[in-house]
């Protein structure tokens, strides 16, 4: 994964986490890590699994859990985080959608990460990153994040419904969300 160039060999940990979340938000059409390398694009599910792969290689003291939130998300919390285009997606009773994120250590506390949107504010090291997705049921990943997740999405989620909110996220000016938090979906 590291001769696609993304990051150098002995970048920092916070340059390898602000590397990721720089990435422009969007799903490539190969939903694996390779696909978001090839095309330097990502969502929460192929970001977060790379990273945590990457930090179990370079930083192997960061210990990084995938965790898989389940949440609902209104209209007006849609409009808030993401602007009309997004929450104009969403139906009137809002939508179930199930969302990655890691846990690691850092700075000696555990501390989230959510590198799924590019930030305002570069990451200092050892603070949480905040989720936008809002306040959920976590689920710590099995050993297969992605069939885990898939799991999840058939048991909660309405997909008709997810995968127009998930095009929205991905369409505003080249992969940037409106009002896209540090952290995201």
């Amino acid at each position: 994964m590291r001769e696609q160039g993304l990051v150098g060999a002995g970048c920092s940990l916070v340059e390898l986490v602000e590397a990721v979340r720089a990435l422009p938000y969007g799903r490539p059409s190969d939903r694996s890590v390779a696909g978001m390398l090839g095309e330097r694009r990502g969502t929460c599910s192929t970001k977060h699994l790379f990273l945590a792969r990457e930090l179990v290689a370079r930083f192997p003291g960061t210990h990084p859990v995938i965790v898989h939130r389940v949440y609902r998300l209104t209209r007006p919390q849609a409009q808030a985080l993401f602007g009309q285009a997004v929450a104009d997606t969403v139906p009137d009773g809002g939508l179930s959608d199930v969302h990655r994120y890691l846990i690691a250590t850092f700075a000696g506390r555990r501390i989230t990460l959510d590198v799924t949107f590019p930030g305002a504010e570069r990451w200092d090291g050892r603070s949480p990153m905040p989720l936008a997705c809002g306040p959920g049921r976590d689920v710590v990943s099995g050993p297969d994040p992605d069939a885990h997740k898939r799991a999840l999405e058939r048991e909660h989620c309405d997909p008709a419904v997810r995968e127009a909110f998930i095009a929205a996220l991905t369409r505003p000016s080249g992969g940037e969300v409106e009002n896209a938090p540090h952290g995201g979906i």
